[in-house]
């Protein structure tokens, strides 16, 4: 018969069909098939597994607060915008690398690379999640995308 286990430590389940006792982690807690499945299926975008006050897992709420969503939208939208212009850096590289003429001047591709470096550190700035305190992006850029 499976037995199943839950480790607070690693956030995660093993089953005595494919761990030995002695492979598990130390703080293991075992489970009925039951329990085992609710706490699986139970996870969510507004749920998650933590241990209640008497030890045992539990589905409990994940709250997260308005601070904490703003700086979540601010790192999105910077990946989003740094995965939009990259490729003008790939391509710039790529004409280089094949003596061909390139699409961006010497002086656009400085502004490229220091737009992608402010964007890479934007979350480490003191107004960082601000929206008003973006990097700004050189305006040759939008003509690049949206020819």
């Amino acid at each position: 018969m499976t037995t199943f286990y839950y480790s607070p430590s690693v956030n995660g389940f093993y089953n005595s069909d494919v761990y030995a006792a002695e492979n598990l982690p130390l703080d293991a807690i075992s489970l009925s098939k039951e329990r085992y499945e609710e706490l699986r299926d139970g996870q969510s975008g507004v749920k998650r597994i933590a241990l209640n006050a008497n030890g045992v897992p539990a589905l409990v709420d994940v709250v997260v607060d308005d601070e904490q969503m703003a700086a979540n939208r601010e790192r999105y939208w910077r990946d989003t915008e740094i995965a939009r212009i990259q490729w003008l850096r790939e391509r710039h590289r790529d004409e280089l690398e094949l003596s061909s003429p390139t699409s961006l001047t010497a002086e656009q591709y400085v502004e490229l690379l220091a737009y992608l470096q402010l964007l890479r550190d934007w979350p480490q700035s003191d107004n960082f999640p601000d929206q008003d305190f973006r990097p700004v992006k050189p305006e040759w850029i939008v003509e690049q995308i949206n020819p």
